[in-house]
This record gives structure tokens, C-alpha cells and sequence, in this order.
């Protein structure tokens, strides 16, 4: 797959950092530091636009290292970035910790994630198949 690139950041193109990582890491394209105080949350820009193959989205999700030592998450996580978007990549980033967090200039904020998709014709109808499950949800199955 090829995805066409617009690099307008201050940052090196995006890579993928082992040979079977599945995603590769979004930067903080700012001049300057960003403080997130807790429960902020924010639209980072990353500088970068993308042209997707059709049949193909792109999903922005969280780097676990941040999640674990700064308490930061994406949003909105997978955020979907569908493949008729030209605009400019941006993480909506939030803070979970008690604590303001700083985010650096070239920051590796998040990851990018491409992925096949399939778009689903509906059919109206009147009822739906049973199933042993039915309509529980939200935690119907227990924890253990």
C-alpha cells in the first residue's frame, strides 16, 4: 500500500520504528512547549496530510508509554481518519493524571494505524435473529 505525504512539519517524516511495528509515531508539530493541566484536553497538529487509498482508513490511537508515565490518551481513541480527508493530521490529546504534563516540540504524541475497511449496506427489517446473549451489554457477562 502507498500512501501519498505531505511533510509541512518542522519533523522527519513518519516511519515505522521495527521491522513488524504495525504503526508509526505521530509528532507534536509546535514551536513551542504545551502544558496540559489535568483533564485538558487539546488539538495537537502534527504538519502532516495524508492521501489514503480507498477502502483504507487511518486510526490515531494512543502510545502506551505516554498512557503509563504521563497519563496522556487520545480522545477519541481510534480516531479515524478516512480516506477522502486532505486536511492536517491532528491528536486530540487529554490529560488523565493529577498532574500538569508538558508536551515537547517533535513530541512522539501518538500512533497511526492503517487499516482495510468495508462499508455495509443496511436492510430494514422488522426483527433480528436470536441469540443466547440478546441485548446484554455493558458488562452483562461479568468480569471473571
Amino acid at each position: 500500500m502507498v500512501v501519498k505525504l505531505i511533510n509541512k512539519s518542522a519533523f522527519e517524516t513518519p516511519k515505522y520504528e521495527t521491522k513488524n511495528a504495525a504503526g508509526v509515531d505521530l509528532r507534536a508539530n509546535t514551536e513551542e512547549t504545551i502544558a496540559l493541566s489535568p483533564m485538558q484536553r487539546q488539538l495537537i497538529p502534527t504538519g502532516l496530510f495524508l492521501e489514503i487509498p480507498d477502502g483504507f482508513e487511518a486510526q490515531v490511537r494512543p502510545r502506551s508509554g505516554l498512557a503509563l508515565k504521563k497519563g496522556l490518551t487520545v480522545l477519541n481513541a481510534p480516531g479515524t481518519i478516512d480516506a477522502d480527508y486532505r486536511g492536517e493530521i491532528g491528536v486530540i490529546l487529554v490529560n488523565l493524571s493529577n498532574e500538569t504534563v508538558t508536551i515537547e516540540p517533535g513530541e512522539r504524541v501518538a500512533q497511526l494505524v492503517f487499516a482495510p475497511f468495508e462499508q455495509a449496506n443496511f436492510l430494514q427489517v422488522d426483527s433480528l435473529s436470536e441469540t443466547e446473549r440478546g441485548s446484554g451489554g455493558f458488562g452483562s457477562t461479568g468480569t471473571k
